[in-house]
């Protein structure tokens, strides 16, 4: 099965709903760029209400067949869902490259994280086991069990196409919900691409579906009646206002926001892993990561000897057309997002830090018209810049300096988000206290991008999420289900006559 057609022409992306592909009712579309060229390359269809409620409506009309399926049955499909991904997975690669702008290699890497979720809800036979205690009073049983909540949704961003609908719609549709995906319109093929993989595999119609759209799809989807809970990953002020209209509305509300991960640098740390570290985990995908190091906290001497490798690394950087093979670097996603980033740099300059390295005026051969930004450096950058305290979701690491262990704690824990950190130290009671102080959902001992496996969970601390559980994992079986506890007894074991006091165990 090669790329379909929307992706290989100039042709409008659509939504899938029941089970095949619809180009919508709402007329209304954007443009899909090549971020390396900034061409066009085709359009997406953009949901209206009447677009959601078609895709809920098959969603719900499937549920009932699809909860009753026995688990292992459901396990089964995926399986064959699995094995497509496998062998479809540098096509996915090819199409996350081509609309976002990531190098290959790590677009490859995306799907490689997708398809470990895919793994993980594999085994929901055994995730959906409840407990069982015999006689918990005389002649009673009591158990557990775990079911589905029904028709759910996920809004996802345009950073992992893949990997984010994967931290949710297997896990969900293993568990016996049916799910609505509503992708970013700025890379929506991959989507499409998955929803088609999932068909093949046997999955029933209506169980899957894709609304391709922008705020008025979601907003759709927090107003709609039949949807029981939705899944968000993006900005912490959309996240935020997610949670609150999914509350109103009385639907659970899983909202992953935004970040600004710190990398703390100890003097004693390894500085080839250090400044290797930091390169990759600020500068992969254009930064464009919510897990991406954008502060580095360089503690007492240690600026001094990292820095100027820091420096020589980052202008060496080798941005160009994310399908080149020595690529280390792509595009910006969109002219706008490089505009945004551009003017948080000029901020940084005007608030007084030193810009060491300026990406900005970046410029590709052969691809003049490409959304380009260059790694971009800044030293003595203070918590009241404005490059400090936002997420600028770009290429650009923010150098602090402190002069101990105890500053650097306080540095991290004071900010307003805690999504994930890292900290480069050979000293272990220094990785102990770290890992214990540090709040923030995701630490990192010696590894820079701490991103959980998919039987762990992913979730941040503070205005990293909204809400009470982690993406996948078990609490991600926990957020698709509802608990259900039965106590059970039979007649012959009943004593006669009314019981008024509250029921204890005898």
């Amino acid at each position: 099965m090669g790329a379909p057609e929307a992706f290989t022409a100039t042709a409008t992306v659509g939504h899938f709903v029941n089970g095949r592909i619809v180009p919508g009712r709402s007329g209304r579309s954007q443009p899909v760029f090549n971020p390396a060229t900034g061409a066009q390359a085709r359009s997406v269809a953009l949901a209206d209400a009447a677009d959601v409620q078609a895709a809920v409506a098959a969603a719900q009309a499937a549920f009932p067949k699809w909860a009753d399926t026995p688990p292992l049955r459901r396990a089964r499909v995926l399986f064959r869902f699995l094995e497509l991904m496998n062998q479809q997975r540098d096509t996915i690669a090819a199409m996350i490259t081509a609309e976002h702008g990531k190098v290959f290699s790590d677009a490859q890497g995306e799907v490689t994280r997708g398809i470990e979720i895919v793994e993980f809800a594999c085994g929901i036979p055994q995730l959906l086991k409840g407990d069982y205690t015999e006689q918990v009073s005389t002649g009673i049983d009591n158990w557990t069990m775990r079911q589905p909540l029904g028709v759910v949704a996920g809004v996802t961003p345009f950073n992992f196409p893949c990997m984010v609908p994967c931290w949710m719609f297997p896990v969900a549709l293993a568990a016996g919900n049916t799910f609505v995906l509503k992708p970013s319109p700025l890379d929506p093929s991959p989507s499409l691409f998955m929803a088609e993989l999932l068909k093949q595999a046997g999955l029933p119609d209506g169980v899957f579906n894709v609304v391709q759209g922008d705020k008025d799809a979601v907003d759709a989807l927090l107003d709609h009646p039949d949807v029981k809970a939705v899944s968000f990953v993006g900005s912490t002020p959309v996240a935020h206002h997610i949670y609150q209209e999914a509350a109103r509305h009385g639907k659970r509300a899983q909202a992953l926001g935004g970040a600004k991960n710190h990398m703390v640098v100890m003097p004693d740390a390894d500085l080839d892993q250090a400044v290797d570290a930091l390169m990759g985990a600020a500068f992969g995908s254009a930064g464009e990561r919510c897990m991406a190091i954008s502060v580095a906290v360089l503690v007492g001497e240690v600026a001094e000897r990292i820095l100027p490798r820091l420096v020589e690394r980052t202008r060496a950087l080798k941005v160009k057309n994310g399908m080149e093979p020595d690529a280390e670097m792509g595009p910006i996603v969109t002219a706008a997002a490089r505009s945004r980033i551009a003017d948080l740099i000029a901020s940084g300059e005007r608030e007084g830090a030193q810009l060491l390295v300026d990406g900005r005026g970046l410029q590709v051969a052969g691809h003049e018209g490409g959304f380009w930004l260059g790694g971009t450096l800044f030293d003595q950058v203070r918590p009241e810049m404005r490059i400090y305290r936002e997420e600028i979701f770009g290429p650009v690491l923010a150098c602090v300096r402190v002069p101990d262990f105890a500053r650097a704690v306080e540095l991290v824990n004071a900010h307003a988000y805690g999504n994930g950190v890292a900290c480069f130290t050979r000293d272990g009671h220094v990785a102990r206290e770290f890992g214990r102080r540090i709040q923030a959902g995701m630490v990192g001992i010696n590894v820079p991008i701490p991103v959980p496996m998919a039987w762990h969970g992913f979730g941040g601390w503070k205005a990293s999420l909204f809400g009470d559980m982690h993406a996948y994992g078990e609490e991600g079986v926990r957020f698709y289900t509802k608990q259900k506890s039965v106590m059970q007894r039979w007649p012959e074991s009943t004593p006669k006559g009314a019981e008024f006091a509250m029921p204890t165990s005898k």
